[in-house]
């Protein structure tokens, strides 16, 4: 058998419908200015830094973390008035999506999500071997709740997926589309609350009134930790108990742990982080609203869409880099209706001002 044979024989052992796939990667080069990736603009606190360095050295390196590191769990579910055992942590909320994915999609189970959204859940449901249900959003944006309910009970579907606020968009869900979602279908509903602190409404206090509901939060936004990967989800003790069995053992390393919980410690600095966060964002809207040539959308994030009107998004998108050392998230490709559109992260009162000045010059 030659090479090229032994390569196709072993390629068709890989499922048909991750073949078809394109994996979900990001070229990200050096940039002065980082605005593609809604990291936090603000490294983590000093205070949590040296808090973990100290941690680490009373830990014993060559011994698993703890299976259930049962004191960050207890502080998480205090902070939401949540239970315990109705908390899981994970390598990021990423995993806890994958992990809910694999407990409840197999051959054609139907998904539902919202479209454009987060193009991780297509891909990991078409892994799983699931059937993807796209439900556009509406104009602007907003989110078709009717639309997602429809789909869902047309399709049978036993998952519906959603992020609010909505990347790329930064759109929230509107008040009471959740406990619509809950009470008109039969499914899942798994909510994504990775940029929940900036804004829009939370599932959390419908947790208890509802099993069938899912909470996903991060630290990687927020909590200025993107760099060490760390989730959590807040579901019924049972639904969790379900959705642990597909975790790898010991997911969450003891470094990312020390760190949970001194961001925990340093909530108040954090806090006041995200409020300038959430300043600058509202400063970007407004600059780049002031701008000819583009669109902006309000966003709930810590980002915001634009959508260029006067030059082809890639043209904005490379000009932007190569004369100004700026990098946006070019997401024209993304999905219905995001022809033409960049993401830029809200960084500091200095990147605002000169991602908007950029842009007045490329467009005018």
């Amino acid at each position: 058998m030659s090479r090229l044979d032994a390569t196709a024989a072993a390629l068709a052992l890989i499922k048909p419908s991750v073949r078809a796939q394109t994996a979900y990667t990001l070229d990200a080069p050096p940039a002065p200015r980082k605005l593609n990736q809604n990291e936090s603009p603000f490294d983590a606190p000093p205070v949590v830094k040296e808090a973990v360095l100290a941690a680490l050295r009373e830990e014993p390196w060559n011994r698993y973390p703890p299976f259930t590191p049962a004191e960050l769990v207890r502080r998480l579910a205090a902070r939401h008035g949540w239970v315990a055992e109705g908390v899981l942590v994970g390598n990021g909320s990423n995993e806890l999506i994958q992990a809910t994915l694999a407990v409840t999609v197999g051959a054609g189970t139907p998904v539902v999500t919202a479209v454009p959204t987060f193009s991780l859940y297509r891909l990991l449901v078409a892994v799983f071997g699931g059937r993807h249900v796209p439900v556009p959003l509406g104009p602007d944006f907003a989110f078709a709740v009717d639309g997602l309910v429809g789909a869902a009970r047309e399709a049978g579907a036993p998952l519906v997926v959603v992020n609010s606020p909505n990347n790329p968009t930064g759109t929230p869900l509107p008040e009471g589309a959740l406990e619509r979602l809950l009470a008109e279908t039969d499914a899942l509903v798994v909510v994504d609350e990775a940029y929940q602190d900036f804004g829009g409404p939370t599932g959390i206090p419908l947790l208890r009134a509802n099993p069938r509901l899912v909470v996903l939060r991060s630290f990687s936004k927020a909590m200025s930790l993107a760099g060490l990967r760390f989730g959590y989800a807040l579901a019924h003790p049972a639904v969790a108990a379900e959705i642990a069995k597909a975790k790898l053992p010991y997911n969450v390393n003891r470094v990312t742990l020390a760190a949970a919980v001194a961001a925990l410690d340093a909530g108040e600095v954090l806090a006041r982080r995200t409020e300038e966060v959430r300043h600058n964002r509202d400063l970007l809207y407004q600059k780049l609203c002031a701008i000819g040539g583009l669109r902006a959308f309000p966003s709930a994030a810590n980002f915001v869409l634009i959508r260029c009107e006067a030059r082809p998004a890639n043209e904005v998108f490379t000009r932007l880099m190569q004369q100004y050392g700026i990098l946006v998230r070019d997401v024209s490709t993304g999905g219905p209706g995001l022809e033409g559109c960049l993401r830029i992260t809200a960084g500091t009162e200095d990147d605002v001002t000169a991602v908007a000045r950029a842009l007045a010059e490329i467009l005018g």
